[in-house]
């Protein structure tokens, strides 16, 4: 080890101290580096060794998506996100997402699909309140309005916080994504900037929207962050992360990026300092924690949890098998090391031309021996009517999915 031969190198150094070094060297090897996790807690190798459809979930936003009796509300969106309230309330937030009302099968052309009229509203996010398991009511939607004119908002990560550091009154915080039309291949849009939204509780009107991180001055779009696709709180920190979107560009990877800002301030855009490769500064100037752009990376969203010392990150696996595959890394402190990829899995797809994406974590829904993951699921098309006219023959696939996992040390 370096340590240890800087150590052999000295003069004059005693026997003690060699023995020393020498025992330090051989724990290092048989640890990573920094074997104490970030906020406490030992770090081990973390990789899925278990997982199993969770049809529970799965069926209970089908469920509330095909209930006739309501036509003003949400029958599928993506973006998965959840927050649970300090009622026990589950607040579940999303973007793109259709209203109106879900027909009974067969579908127009004689498939034994639900679906939904082609002009069916679709609105730019929704949020979606659970109570004891089960959807029961959707937020006048869009939740959060359009920017601007070709602009909307994309709601991700949410975390409960004091409304200010100390406070006993708490609020829920919104991270927001702001996207503007463009030409191909910004199909999705063209990333903005980062914003944060305040929801009163326990009503969950939208007080305030701040911006945290513009990106419109980085002239290539593929290479602007955007935070937000999921945090932890670790600590007094909320550590905020965020990717950008270099598979646009048609490179086989994104980044990830890594913020962190003081718990119950989020919505302070001088309280957020970013990760530059080596240290924690308040300049917007991020550096990649994870990410070699060929075979190590995340999409564009992507999903970090705790388990107990280790930071575990979920995300689509690089390359053709990103489509369908999800993988995950390990690190003992959000800035990484990141290690892996790990063990993948593939999580059921129903037949077509179909891809999975975003995986989101909700520990909300869980407990301490399983851990609840969304992907997405839409189709697969370059063009955006084709897509539109398969989502509404087929409800089903523009709804989340759910899996159970139970994390533990890799195979040896």
């Amino acid at each position: 080890m370096p340590d240890d031969r800087r150590a052999r190198q000295r003069r004059g150094a005693g026997v003690g101290l060699l023995l020393t070094l020498a025992l330090a060297a051989v724990l290092l090897t048989a640890l990573p580096r920094d074997h104490r996790g970030e906020g406490g807690g030992t770090c081990t190798a973390r990789t899925v060794r278990a997982w199993s459809p969770d049809a529970g979930l799965t069926d209970s936003f089908a469920a509330y998506g095909d209930d006739e009796t309501r036509t003003d509300d949400w029958t599928g969106g993506d973006g998965t996100h959840s927050v649970r309230l300090p009622d026990g309330r589950v607040l579940w937030l999303f973007s793109d997402t259709y209203l109106g009302r879900v027909y009974a099968p067969p579908n127009p052309v004689g498939e034994s699909y639900a679906w939904r009229d082609t002009a069916a509203p679709l609105v730019r996010n929704s949020a979606v309140v659970m109570r004891d398991g089960h959807p029961e009511l959707t937020l006048p939607a869009p939740l959060f309005p359009d920017p601007a004119p070709n602009a909307w908002r994309w709601p991700v990560a949410a975390q409960v916080e004091p409304r200010s550091p100390g406070s006993a009154e708490s609020v829920v915080r919104v991270l927001l994504w702001t996207r503007t039309a463009g030409p191909y291949p910004w199909i999705y849009g063209v990333p903005a900037a980062t914003e944060v939204a305040t929801l009163s509780l326990p009503d969950l009107r939208v007080e305030s929207i701040v911006r945290v991180f513009g990106q419109e001055l980085v002239q290539d779009p593929s290479r602007r962050v955007q935070f937000g696709t999921t945090s932890v709180v670790a600590g007094d920190w909320t550590y905020v992360f965020g990717g950008n979107d270099a598979q646009a560009a048609a490179r086989p990877t994104s980044s990830a990026y890594v913020a962190r800002v003081p718990v119950g301030r989020l919505g302070e855009p001088g309280a957020w300092e970013f990760w530059d490769g080596s240290a924690w500064t308040a300049r917007a100037g991020p550096r990649p924690v994870l990410g070699d752009g060929r075979r190590t990376g995340v999409g564009s969203a992507f999903s970090v949890v705790r388990d107990g010392g280790t930071y575990v990150l979920f995300t689509m696996a690089a390359g053709s098998r990103g489509l369908t595959t999800v993988t995950s890394y390990w690190a003992c402190s959000p800035t990484g090391p990141w290690h892996g990829p790990g063990r993948s899995f593939s999580p059921p797809l129903p037949p077509g031309q179909v891809a999975a994406y975003n995986p989101q974590a909700h520990p909300e829904v869980g407990d301490g021996d399983r851990l609840v993951l969304s992907y997405d699921v839409n189709w697969l098309d370059a063009t955006a009517t084709s897509a539109a006219l398969n989502l509404s023959r087929n409800v089903s696939l523009y709804r989340p999915r759910f899996v159970t996992l139970r994390l533990g040390p890799p195979p040896p």
